[in-house]
């Protein structure tokens, strides 16, 4: 069964989803041109993400979508099992928002221009100019109901264990004292690990946690992500929990 699996992904799921990616890629940049970015920067690649799931066989399931209010700004953090993490988000989280994303994605032919038409925002973290410019972005950004999902592991494990935070996600929302939202991807890592471009049929499961709401002064950065890594992982099998 897994030969067969492998064979129609790549002999057809893969096929398919290059012309959807080139298709949704083309829309999104001559509709964001035309009409902006609040709905078309969004919903194309909301559909492609799930076409990517549908076609690969994985299927997602949702638990606590009652937590979040669609008319309010959050920031979205998760834990970042693979490649399945955007497009499991992307498809199913079914709240409009922004992508934080590394810099070097800028650079990836015709979907990096997409991904900078449809308002997603690019940091370059590796000077402190380069995360100044984030948060003027983000302040732009993050208004009217539009929200932010960032992985504050900045890249995704090697054994389905969260690795450590970095503060970025953290220090934004305590910015613009906005709610942050803990997202705990489960399955994603059975789905596509890094170590592998081989998908596997699984289902995951997207867990979306009560918001934590800032105080009067806003967030301590520190407390605040060690709130957030407990949420994340009480709802991770304990094999992948720290």
């Amino acid at each position: 069964m897994r030969i067969l699996y492998l064979i129609y992904q790549w002999l057809i799921a893969v096929p398919i989803l290059l012309v959807l990616t080139i298709i949704t890629a083309l829309i999104t940049i001559v509709m964001t041109g035309l009409f902006g970015n609040h709905y078309w920067g969004y919903y194309p690649a909301h559909l492609w993400s799930k076409a990517v799931c549908i076609l690969l066989l994985v299927r997602v399931k949702v638990k606590g979508r009652e937590n979040i209010d669609p008319g309010t700004s959050y920031v979205f953090v998760a834990n970042h099992q693979g490649a399945f993490d955007i497009w499991s988000i992307y498809g199913y989280l079914n709240h409009d928002f922004k992508w934080l994303m590394k810099k070097e994605l800028e650079k990836i032919v015709l979907v990096g221009y997409a991904c900078k038409r449809a308002g997603h925002i690019f940091v370059d973290d590796t000077k402190i100019s380069g995360i100044r410019e984030t948060i003027t972005q983000s302040e732009s950004t993050l208004k009217d109901g539009m929200s932010l999902v960032i992985f504050p592991e900045g890249s995704r494990t090697f054994d389905g264990k969260m690795i450590p935070f970095k503060r970025g996600a953290f220090m934004l929302a305590s910015e613009f004292k906005l709610p942050v939202v803990p997202i705990t991807i489960d399955g994603a890592f059975k789905a596509m690990p890094r170590t592998t471009y081989n998908a596997t049929p699984t289902t995951i499961t997207l867990t979306i946690h009560k918001p934590i709401y800032p105080g009067e002064n806003g967030f301590s950065t520190k407390v605040l992500m060690a709130q957030c890594r407990e949420d994340i992982q009480s709802a991770l099998p304990v094999e992948y929990r720290d």
